[in-house]
């Protein structure tokens, strides 16, 4: 009786719960977005929701089938997919120690010697069974253990979502910038005809000797600049080109995007979604289950200062021979029950509390970093969009006057009202400003895919 009250006590103890999160630890959610439009919705979790094809809101096939063709080829998706798939392994792995274990053994020998310095017979033995253990889970350390593996993949799996994302918006943004520069180095190309326009009406003023040679070298000067403009553009462009390439996982030699329009649509995410961004970034969940995966081998650690109960069970045949091995009478069996407690482990144990606790604080930092880094995220984003409309508006009134420039000074100066250096600077000037006109409109691009990144995906259901 007073075994069984001992018993009784310690397994009262080992149910204390696992050490508890502070809330006052955790980031606290704001109200609304700085740059938002100060609207905030409570979203229930949604880690495992897909991230929906949200690309297919910029209404260009190209990048669909980009996408389509990373998706099967990454090489980062590969690598977080075996990731994934480890840890699931290993949280089987960690449930078998929950369940029966059942084996099979036999076993056979010959053996002799010698009795008063004679030898004697020798003799054969032969031996089948079967065995049966199962340790009682009394204190929580098993299935704390195991509870703590299936976070582990749950996080693995949440990485993979974010591996994808990634991979998807790298895709998006670097297609959309190499479509950006098809459309500088048009018109970079369109300038370098209106210069060499211009150069050749310089030189047939200075062969009837209108103008000076200095005229003429300006002219040369411009286009020659121009020109090489136009080709650190196509470098640029080629790098975009094999960027795309090892996204897609294919050999860059053999990637070719030929030049094209950029007819991509530009989707306008509506005000309060990033209410749910918090819900539904993989990497925000993958931190979450990984701190919780903490917390629940913390409390194993714990339950290492309680004993453990072991069900052990035997059963099987041993003979000396062969013939009678599966008599009846050769039977043997046997139960018991092991109960085992460290006294002096030289402070293991205690260590090993210490060791899980710190590692659960480290998990807590990790997750309070990734929240106020998804918070930054959508902050820098939304700022960016909302400034950006702004400045490509007064781009466009740039460029505008910019262009009536040009047109008023090349008619000019055919006319010979004003000089060649009047009409270089308003065509270096209207040139100037296309160039940031179509870099805004660029980075516009750009920001919408990080919105998307940073909201965890599509906004919409239906994207």
């Amino acid at each position: 009786m007073r075994l069984a009250a001992v018993v009784m006590a310690l397994v009262l103890a080992g149910c204390a719960s696992v050490p508890e999160i502070r809330a006052d630890a955790l980031p606290a959610s704001p109200a609304a977005f700085k740059h938002g439009d100060g609207k905030w919705t409570v979203a229930a979790p949604a880690a495992a929701q897909a991230r929906g094809e949200w690309w297919k809101a910029f209404a260009d096939p190209v990048l669909d089938e980009l996408i389509a063709r990373a998706d099967k080829g990454n090489a980062d998706l590969h690598v977080a997919a075996a990731r994934l798939a480890q840890a699931r392994a290993i949280a089987r792995i960690t449930d078998a120690d929950r369940a029966p274990q059942l084996g099979v053994d036999a076993s056979a020998a010959r053996m002799g010697g010698t009795v008063n310095g004679s030898a004697g017979p020798a003799r054969s033995f032969a031996a089948v069974g079967a065995s049966l253990s199962y340790e009682l889970d009394l204190f929580g350390k098993l299935s704390r253990a195991s509870e703590a593996a299936r976070l582990d993949a749950r996080s693995r799996e949440a990485l993979l979502q974010s591996t994808r994302l990634l991979v998807q918006s790298q895709v998006a943004q670097a297609y959309l910038a190499l479509r950006a520069l098809d459309v500088e180095r048009a018109l970079v190309r369109s300038t370098v005809v209106a210069y060499q326009g211009t150069l050749d009406l310089t030189e047939r003023r200075f062969r009837a000797g209108d103008v000076a040679e200095l005229d003429v070298m300006r002219a040369r000067t411009e286009v020659a600049a121009t020109e090489s403009e136009a080709i650190a553009l196509d470098r640029r462009r080629a790098e975009l080109e094999h960027a795309l390439a090892v996204l897609v996982g294919e050999v860059p030699s053999s990637f070719v995007l030929p030049p094209g329009e950029w007819n991509t649509a530009l989707p306008v995410i509506p005000a309060g979604v990033p209410s749910t961004v918090l819900a539904r970034r993989p990497d925000v969940a993958a931190a979450q289950d990984a701190m919780l995966a903490a917390q629940q081998r913390a409390g194993a650690a714990k339950a290492a200062w309680f004993p453990d109960l072991a069900l052990t069970a035997t059963g099987g045949h041993a003979s000396s021979e062969l013939s009678d091995l599966f008599r009846w009478s050769a039977r043997a069996w046997g139960i018991g029950a092991l109960l085992s407690l460290p006294i002096l482990d030289g402070g293991r144990r205690e260590a090993g509390v210490q060791n899980a606790a710190a590692q659960m604080d480290e998990a807590l930092a990790r997750f309070r970093e990734q929240v106020l880094v998804a918070f930054r995220d959508v902050e820098d984003q939304l700022s960016a969009l909302r400034l950006l409309a702004e400045q490509s508006q007064a781009q466009e009134r740039a460029v505008a006057a910019a262009s009536r420039t040009t047109s008023l000074s090349d008619v000019r100066y055919r006319n010979g009202l004003v000089s060649q250096l009047d009409l270089l600077d308003a065509r270096r000037s209207e040139l100037r400003n296309r160039r940031q006109a179509l870099q805004v409109r660029s980075a516009q691009y750009q920001a919408t895919v990080g919105l998307v990144r940073a909201l965890g995906g599509a906004w919409d259901s239906s994207t």
